[in-house]
């Protein structure tokens, strides 16, 4: 007697499933803060004893929109990218310059981390470079199309975060964003910080 087996999901299913389930519960959590942070502004606001002075209420304000749903994928992308790309160039020689740096992360780091190479590779020669994916593993299974370009944003915090983080790894101090014009095709803007 065979056990019945399951329709082949992909290998990518459960990473998209975890990752999935990492958004809702950071963005639950900063809803619920956002809720907390109200009540509380709203009690301070009404009561005589505990009034806060509108300077202490926009410094509250500006530590408690820190810890919002997209920083906190974006660090945790940081951390797992900073651990990653130890293991992905344990054994390869120290990369020289720059660019070299940003082919290592285009090729071995991203088919490591997100399954395939990317598919474009650009730079202005000044710090800038612009990575595109035309199927990314976290918004490939949305529809194609504009519809989902708000909710793609979520889903494309930690991604960056991971490339950050490899990059820090490597020395490369650097901002990460990716922008969705199209599912699913993702354009990961990298501004490198040049050390003075």
């Amino acid at each position: 007697m065979s056990l019945p087996t399951l329709p082949a999901i992909g290998a990518e299913f459960p990473f998209n499933f975890l990752h999935a389930e990492i958004i809702k519960y950071f963005t639950q959590k900063h809803d619920e803060n956002k809720t907390k942070r109200a009540e509380f502004l709203e009690h301070t606001r009404n009561n005589e004893e505990t009034r806060l002075i509108q300077k202490d209420r926009e410094l509250f304000n500006h530590f408690a929109l820190r810890g919002n749903a997209e920083t906190r994928l974006e660090s945790l992308g940081f951390r797992v990218g900073y651990s990653l790309v130890e293991k992905v160039a344990r054994d390869m020689p120290r990369l020289a310059t720059e660019l070299d740096t940003m082919k290592f992360i285009c090729k071995e780091f991203w088919t490591n981390a997100f399954g395939k190479q990317v598919d474009n590779l650009r730079t202005n020669h000044q710090s800038i470079y612009v990575v595109q994916d035309n199927k990314f593993i976290t918004i490939s299974s949305f529809a194609e199309g504009t519809q989902y370009l708000k909710e793609s944003a979520m889903y494309l915090c930690f991604p960056a975060g991971v490339v950050r983080g490899a990059l820090a790894n490597l020395g490369i101090k650097c901002v990460v964003s990716a922008a969705v014009e199209t599912i699913p095709i993702v354009k990961f803007t990298i501004h490198l910080h040049k050390s003075s």
